[in-house]
């Protein structure tokens, strides 16, 4: 018996998301960090500076678990948080040399995930596929939220 619509896209991405964190749990755990943790470091090592609001914008959890992970790798010396300059209410937040190379120990094996999720796709495709991604993420970024 077939079904009668292929799957959802939505859940096609869901899958791919799960199965891609449950790897990325293997891998990460031994370098002493979760998924989430390290989530925040790639984020702040494409844009540092952020302040710990944008960095869980960003990251994909509340302010207030972003406390934690802040906290968390701030005692692991990871990120370091510094006053901003030109508003001294605001604490911006930057790898260390040892979130840096951290990233860098990890760079293979993540790597590794991603070549066996995406090794079928040419180079175009792979390109085109991460337009698509970041073009939807914008486009569910830019919506009204609604509930009806």
């Amino acid at each position: 018996m077939t079904a009668a619509h292929p799957p959802r896209i939505l859940y096609l991405v869901k899958q791919v998301e799960l199965a891609v964190r449950g790897r990325l749990d293997t891998v990460l755990r031994p370098h002493g960090i979760t998924v989430t943790q390290y989530t925040a470091l790639t984020v702040l090592e494409q844009h540092p500076g952020m302040s710990a609001a944008q960095l869980a914008r960003h990251t994909f959890v509340s302010a207030q678990a972003m406390d934690g992970i802040v906290r968390a790798l701030g005692d692991a010396g990871l990120i370091e948080r510094t006053r901003d300059p030109g508003n001294r209410r605001r604490m911006t937040i930057s790898l260390t040399p040892g979130g840096t190379a951290l990233l860098a120990d990890c760079r293979d094996d993540v790597d590794r995930i991603e070549a066996e999720a995406f090794g079928g796709l040419s180079g175009a495709d792979r390109d085109t596929l991460s337009e698509w991604l970041q073009d939807a993420r914008r486009a569910l970024e830019d919506a009204p939220r609604t509930v009806d």
